[in-house]
């Protein structure tokens, strides 16, 4: 199954999104693989500030339980300073619909 959805940064925060994406923590990339996420990757439009995610997960109820992990909230912690979040932190996240796929 493949997930799209998006979200927002704040001004001027790109440089330490990518910065901190590109040290994720050892126990956030096991979480996600454990509720099994793959091939998960970011997309940004730098005019709108908005970020694209792309995921492969292999179950959508496995895949939900890892917003309640500990390591999850740990990283909404972290990265709530730099882009819109919910009062528990969590980002703000649209689904977005698929309308065309091909292998």
């Amino acid at each position: 199954m493949i997930k799209g959805f998006k979200m927002k940064l704040y001004p001027g925060q790109e440089a330490e999104y990518e910065k901190r994406h590109n040290e994720l923590w050892p126990e956030m990339q096991d979480m996600i693989h454990e509720h099994g996420g793959k091939n998960y990757t970011i997309f940004l439009d730098r005019e709108t500030l908005t970020l694209f995610g792309y995921i492969e997960i292999e179950d959508e109820e496995l895949w939900a339980k890892g917003a309640d992990t500990a390591i999850n909230r740990k990283w909404w912690d972290f990265m709530a300073d730099i882009m819109e979040t919910n009062p528990d932190n969590s980002p703000v996240s649209i689904d977005l619909k698929t309308v065309f796929h091909l292998d």
